[in-house]
């Protein structure tokens, strides 16, 4: 029964640039999984309604999502969890993190303008993991590449071998469909903007294509087939797995159009959950007793309550409501009484939870990113670190009336992991350290929002903030000294020197040669 459950388990990611329509695609993957009645949204400047997992206020006026989302719902015999994570890079961390918690991701590339910087960053990450990959792209509808050159440049820019599952007839006003590799079957494309479109099965050997596509377009496809089979290794389900090889398909999302085609293989062929590796042991996800690791914490999913959220990895056993856990961090029992599925900010209580599954826990200040929960066992999963950021201000309270409310929202939106607050030693001013100038606009704007406190920024010109430590506390002690001005703490009271140049941090790591100079939190 144990395994079943979890052998029927899908978690992955979506990763995208901003522009390729990832929201589309996740859209019409819930509407497959029956989560959302909406027929396919009109095409316009606007989307008829914004996208499900974009819930904050935020995301809904710059049609943006800026923290990654949890969806889960069934679909056939599968239980599926979606991880929808920003695809602007000021919060690239945000999708690191998530990363590690899924076992397989989606990556959405935009038929014209083929692989992006950010995807290319991300796909590093997958890389580093083995993590299986498949590949959407989207747009067909529009003028894109030639679907050949697209191929290439896939294979080349993120160091993958391809191999196309569906095929693309055309795109743009001339896009006729798709051709089903997989299952041999071709779907044909019914340009229309208000409707999701019909699909038509044809076998393709027979003159039945002419008619439909035209006997110029059939000849083409055939021999792109031909040369498919010829140029392309067979797909192999075991390359695919050990993130060797990456199946492309080709559609339009907000169309509707080739998503079922990704839907139906990806949960075929997709991984069930996999072995998490801990610093102790590597984790099993069939073994009896529950293990979880918390990688997202979000604060005020219910703005009506001011609750944190913190979610929670179930990487092996089962997880029970209401059963005492330990919290390997603060070495304590817990207990859990309303754990959550989400969709999005909607969320449902549920009673139990299997390895590859994503829950919510009521956090109220007790979770960090990282903590782990077991029955018993003293486990850390590790690769959950926070990076050095690069931009760097003052923040300093707007309204003195509201200190209470804008320290609270401080700490909640830090405990999210979307900046990095540090105590300057010299003056005791506070400063946020993020990886994006959007940041400091999202952290403003949710503390006024959700928070009702005013805060303003004042410029801070710093290269990089560098975690210190050191085996002779002596040098430490001087190093301290000498750099005093540039000393804070970190939110754990660690020593961390805040550099205002390469030079100087150059200088300071040749001078001071017993001290160990980290660019993450992680060491």
């Amino acid at each position: 029964m144990a395994n079943q459950e979890i052998a029927r388990r899908r978690t992955f990611a979506i990763i995208a640039h901003p522009d390729a329509g990832k929201t589309s695609l996740t859209e019409k993957l819930l509407l497959f999984g029956g989560q959302i009645q909406v027929a396919g949204a009109v095409k316009s400047n606007k989307i008829k309604k914004t996208a499900t997992s974009d819930w904050m206020d935020i995301e809904k006026q710059r049609g943006i999502s800026v923290t990654t989302s949890v969806m889960e719902f069934d679909y056939h015999d599968y239980k599926i969890n979606i991880l929808d994570t920003p695809g602007h890079q000021d919060f690239a961390e945000d999708t690191y993190r998530t990363l590690t918690a899924v076992d397989s991701v989606i990556i959405v590339v935009d038929g014209a303008k083929g692989v992006e910087t950010q995807t290319r960053k991300l796909m590093e990450v997958c890389r580093m993991r083995n993590t299986p990959v498949i590949i959407f792209v989207n747009k067909m509808d529009r003028e894109a590449k030639d679907p050949f050159d697209l191929l290439d440049e896939l294979e080349e820019e993120l160091v993958i071998n391809v191999r196309p599952l569906t095929w693309p007839i055309e795109s743009g006003p001339r896009f006729k469909g798709v051709y089903n590799i997989y299952e041999q079957k071709l779907n044909l494309f019914q340009p229309s903007k208000q409707v999701v479109t019909e699909k038509v099965e044809v076998d393709i050997h027979t003159e039945d294509l002419d008619n439909h596509i035209g006997t110029p377009l059939a000849e083409k496809l055939r021999s792109e087939l031909e040369l498919i089979d010829g140029v392309y290794p067979e797909f192999n389900v075991d390359d695919y797995l050990k993130g060797e090889l990456a199946p492309v398909f080709f559609g339009s999302a907000l169309n509707n159009f080739g998503v079922q085609e990704l839907l139906d293989c990806f949960v075929e062929i997709a991984p069930s959950p996999r072995p998490v590796q801990a610093e102790e042991r590597e984790v099993q996800p069939e073994e009896p007793k529950f293990t979880g690791f918390v990688f997202k914490i979000t604060a005020n999913i219910d703005p009506n309550h001011r609750s944190c959220v913190a979610f929670c990895k179930v990487c092996s056993g089962k997880f029970t409501r209401n059963t005492p856990y330990l919290h390997v961090r603060h070495n304590k029992t817990m207990r859990f009484s309303s754990p959550t599925q989400f969709m999005a900010q909607r969320k449902t209580t549920v009673d139990e939870a299997w390895a590859g599954d994503i829950i919510g826990l009521p956090d109220n200040g007790t979770f960090k990113i990282g903590d782990t929960l077991t029955e018993g066992e003293l486990l850390h999963f590790k690769g959950l670190p926070s990076f050095s950021p690069e931009m760097f201000k003052y923040i300093e309270n707007a309204d003195p009336m509201k200190t209470k409310q804008l320290n609270k929202g401080i700490d909640q939106l830090m405990d999210e992991g979307v900046a990095q607050l540090f105590v300057n030693q010299f003056n005791g001013r506070k400063i946020i350290g993020t990886v994006g100038q959007l940041q400091f606009e999202v952290i403003q704007y949710r503390l006024e929002n959700e928070y009702n406190a005013k805060c303003r920024w004042e410029p801070l010109s710093l290269y990089k903030a560098c975690w210190i430590e050191s085996d002779d506390p002596a040098e430490l002690e001087a190093f301290k000294k000498r750099k005093y001005q540039y000393m804070a703490k970190d939110r754990d009271g660690r020593d961390v020197f805040l550099a205002d140049s390469s030079y100087v941090l150059q200088m300071a790591q040749m001078d001071f040669k017993h001290i160990k100079f980290h660019f993450t939190s992680e060491f």
